[in-house]
C-alpha cells in the first residue's frame, strides 16, 4: 500500500531528515602520491609531504628493508663507527610521520596510465616522486658481458650504492693482508664527489695503522682534487699512488688488470667503480635527457621535463646550469630536493602557486686519518638577473674536529627518519 504524501513527510520528519535530502554521500578519494626510492631525497618527501599535504595517500616503495647512509660509510669500512648510526628501519620512520611502506622492487613505471608497477602489486598515482639515484655504468668497460659484470660486482664491489656490496667490500679489506690495492675513480659527474678522496685516505690511514705491507693505485679519471693531492702527497706518500687524469679503457677482472691510455696496471685486490649514471628505471621511463645520461628537470621545481606529474629528487638529476652544470650528487642536497618537491605536490594539490625554493647542500669530509682533520663543504644558490643559477661554494679546513660531521648526520637522520 502506498504512503500519501503527507504521512510520507511525517515519516521522514520522525527520522530527523527531509526525505529530499537523504541521497546517499560518498567520500571523495584521496589523492596519491608514490615515492620510488628510500634514499635521503625519497624519504624527505615522503615525510614532509605528510607535513605539508596530511590530506593526501602517500606510499613509499624500497626494494631494502633497511636505510642505509652512504654519507659517514667510509668510517664505517675501516671499523672507525658502528652501523648502528648509518642503519635505520623504515616502517618505523613510516610509521612516525604516517606514510604507508611497502618494501618491493619497482620494475616498471607506465607513465601514459600513472601506475607503479612491481612484481606483486601495481600502484596508481596521481604524482610520482622518483628518487631511485644511480647505476653503475658496466657496459663501459664490459659492453653485454654480463657474466664479467657479475664477477666484478661480486670480487671487485665499488660499495657506492646500498646493499649487499657494503659489507663485502669491509671484509674484503679486513681479509687483505697486502700487496696492490688498485681503486678507480670514475669521471665526473658521479656522487658525491669527494667520497672516493676520502675513501683513499680511510683505506691508506687504516693500512698504516696496522702495518700492512700494501699501497692504494688510485687511478682517478679526472684532474686532482688539490686539497687531497696535498695530502696524499704529505702523509702518504709510501702508502698512495695517484694518477690523475686516467681514464679506464678495459679491464680484465680475471687476470687482475686495468689498461688506461698509456699503461696497464696489475693489482692483487680492487675497488672498481666503472662510470655512473641515473638509475635504470628512468631509462625504462624515457626520462633522460636527450645525449645524456642523467633525468631531465625543471632545475627550480624538479618536475620531469616532459611530465608535470613526474619529481625527481637526488643523484639522477641532469645539468641544472649553463654556469656550473650539475647540483652537488649529495645526501642533503637530495633531502632538501625531497623537501622542496613535497611543497610543489602539496600546492598543486590544494589548487595555490608553490613558492619558489632553492635546494643547499653541506658535506663533511675527513681528509686526514690520524691526527684527524676535515674539510666543511658548502654550496647555496640564488637566480641570476637573467634567471641562469648560480652556486656559491665555501670550503672550510678543520683542522681539529670534534665530531661535527656525525652530528649533522644524526640531526639529518632526525629530520626525515624519526627523533633519536
Amino acid at each position: 500500500m502506498l504512503l500519501k504524501r503527507r504521512q510520507f513527510l511525517a515519516a521522514g520528519a520522525a527520522l530527523g531528515a527531509s526525505p529530499f535530502l537523504s541521497r546517499p554521500t560518498f567520500a571523495q578519494p584521496r589523492a596519491r602520491v608514490v615515492v620510488g626510492g628510500g634514499g635521503w631525497g625519497g624519504l624527505a618527501a615522503a615525510r614532509y609531504l605528510r607535513t605539508f599535504a596530511p590530506q593526501l595517500e602517500v606510499t613509499l616503495l624500497e626494494r631494502n628493508a633497511r636505510f642505509w647512509s652512504c654519507p659517514l660509510s667510509n668510517h664505517w669500512l675501516v671499523g672507525r663507527i658502528d652501523g648502528a648510526l648509518l642503519s635505520h628501519d623504515y616502517r618505523a620512520a613510516a610509521q612516525h610521520w604516517g606514510y604507508r611502506f611497502v618494501q618491493a622492487e619497482v620494475s616498471r613505471i607506465d607513465r601514459d596510465a600513472r601506475l607503479v608497477v612491481t612484481e606483486s602489486e601495481r600502484f596508481a598515482y596521481d604524482w610520482l616522486v622518483l628518487a631511485v639515484g644511480i647505476r653503475h655504468d658496466y657496459a663501459a668497460w664490459f659492453g653485454d658481458d654480463h657474466d664479467t659484470i657479475a664477477y666484478t660486482r661480486q670480487h671487485y664491489p665499488s660499495a657506492y650504492t646500498p646493499g649487499a656490496e657494503f659489507p663485502r667490500l669491509r671484509d674484503k679489506l679486513a681479509g687483505f693482508t697486502g700487496g696492490d690495492l688498485l681503486m678507480t675513480i670514475p669521471p665526473q659527474p658521479f656522487r658525491c664527489p669527494p667520497a672516493p678522496y676520502e675513501r683513499a685516505v680511510m683505506i691508506a690511514g687504516w693500512l698504516e695503522q696496522r702495518k700492512i705491507p700494501g699501497r692504494l693505485i688510485i687511478l682517478d679519471a679526472n684532474p686532482p682534487f688539490q686539497e687531497f693531492l696535498r695530502v696524499f702527497r704529505e702523509y702518504f706518500p709510501k702508502r698512495i699512488e695517484y694518477h690523475a687524469q686516467m681514464k679506464v679503457l678495459a679491464v680484465d677482472p680475471r687476470r687482475r688488470t686495468v689498461d688506461c691510455e698509456f699503461d696497464r696496471f696489475g693489482f692483487d685486490e680492487a675497488i672498481l667503480m666503472p662510470p655512473q649514471q641515473a638509475a635504470g628505471l628512468a631509462w625504462q621511463a624515457d626520462l633522460i635527457s636527450r645525449g645524456s645520461s642523467w633525468a631531465a628537470v625543471d632545475p627550480l621545481s624538479f618536475a620531469a621535463r616532459h611530465d608535470e606529474r613526474v619529481f625527481i629528487v637526488g643523484d639522477m638529476i641532469d645539468r641544472v646550469s649553463s654556469l656550473f652544470g650539475h647540483y652537488p650528487k649529495s645526501g642533503q642536497m637530495a633531502s632538501r630536493q625531497g623537501r622542496i618537491v613535497a611543497r610543489q605536490i602539496a600546492a598543486r594539490a590544494a589548487g595555490t602557486v608553490p613558492p619558489q625554493e632553492l635546494p643547499d647542500s653541506l658535506c663533511h669530509i675527513t681528509t686526514q686519518f690520524d691526527p684527524p682533520a676535515a674539510l666543511r663543504i658548502e654550496a647555496s644558490y640564488r637566480l641570476r638577473g637573467d634567471g641562469e643559477l648560480v652556486q656559491q661554494t665555501k670550503n672550510q679546513r678543520d683542522p681539529q674536529p670534534r665530531g661535527e660531521d656525525l652530528a649533522w648526520a644524526q640531526g639529518m637522520f632526525r629530520e626525515f627518519i624519526a627523533p633519536q
